[in-house]
């Protein structure tokens, strides 16, 4: 891209007044270039968190990624869950880290393939949602308390934060219809946090969350305050996929250096622990049918 830096230098005809005209000499003129911007792998996390928060997770780990792989590799922010899901689909995301549930819906329509999902910091590679209330909420004890309440959750798209919930509702006989109303955490990012804030502050009932995003908030404000009414079941966890027609060459290198994390070397316990990790192992697309029995039974499709 070009620019046309003209020097004016002793070419003006009348300063004086601000609508005087002024002479330019097109004789003087520089020619600025800005530098395309260098071509790179895209890596995005699904944004279950703020900006912040993913890029705090996740920067140590595109830098490893970058100094083991000899790729450049740099860390893509879409604002929300669908937004993700529309860069995978025009090839704008290389590399996505994302919940079962959008793995779901980009591999069916998109052809995004698995090569990896993570270990959490309890040791398991699944993981699962929780369904939260007021601690002083003495209307709601139970899930058939859940009746007629208001419920914020995190994104349509959400795994622990809206889908596997709904799932444990529909086992105990609620539907959709049963809540005053379903709401979404609003705006960009940090939706997780948003769903504690507003169940805090107490403008639902009921909000649905990733386990483990009370950790994430328990600076911002008093967990105690909030009681887990209900975990849902265990389902495969977090997931690398590749976009349609990533070369395999280029999966091999990321998807090797991925399991080559070690939480006993020093240098990736820092990586891993910043990203809360404990490991990441392989997997294949095979590893999400759990997931896609579960969009079937609640009506969710992959192309929902």
């Amino acid at each position: 891209m070009t620019f046309i830096l003209v020097l004016c230098l002793g070419a003006f005809a009348g300063c004086d007044t601000e609508d005087s005209p002024v002479h330019v000499d097109w004789d003087k003129r520089e020619e600025l270039r800005l530098e395309p911007q260098r071509e790179a792998l895209t890596y995005a996390y699904l944004p279950q968190y703020s900006h912040t928060v993913s890029y705090q997770r996740h920067n140590k780990l595109v830098e490893y990624l970058r100094r083991t792989t000899g790729l450049p590799i740099r860390q893509v922010y879409p604002d929300t869950f669908d937004e993700h899901i529309h860069m995978v689909a025009q090839g704008k995301i290389d590399i996505s880290f994302s919940n079962p549930m959008v793995y779901a819906k980009i591999a069916e329509q998109f052809g995004a393939r698995a090569f990896a999902r993570i270990v959490e910091p309890n040791g398991r590679a699944q993981f699962r949602g929780q369904i939260i209330c007021r601690r002083d909420n003495k209307a709601i004890t139970s899930l058939a308390d859940c009746r007629g309440k208001s419920w914020i959750a995190v994104d349509p798209y959400s795994a622990g934060g809206y889908l596997f919930d709904l799932g444990v509702f529909l086992e105990h006989g609620l539907t959709r219809e049963d809540f005053s109303e379903i709401a979404f955490a609003p705006g960009p990012g940090g939706k997780q946090e948003k769903v504690a804030l507003a169940v805090f502050a107490g403008r639902y009932d009921i909000g649905s969350i990733r386990e483990g995003t009370l950790d994430i908030v328990k600076d911002t404000i008093d967990v105690d305050q909030l009681r887990i009414l209900a975990h849902t079941p265990w389902y495969p966890g977090w997931v690398y996929a590749a976009r349609k027609g990533l070369p395999d060459k280029t999966i091999a290198k990321i998807r090797q250096a991925l399991l080559d994390l070690d939480l006993a070397h020093p240098r990736d316990q820092e990586i891993l622990d910043r990203a809360g990790f404990k490991a990441i192992i392989p997997s294949s697309d095979a590893d999400y049918e759990p997931v896609r029995a579960l969009m079937r039974t609640i009506g969710v499709e992959g192309d929902a």
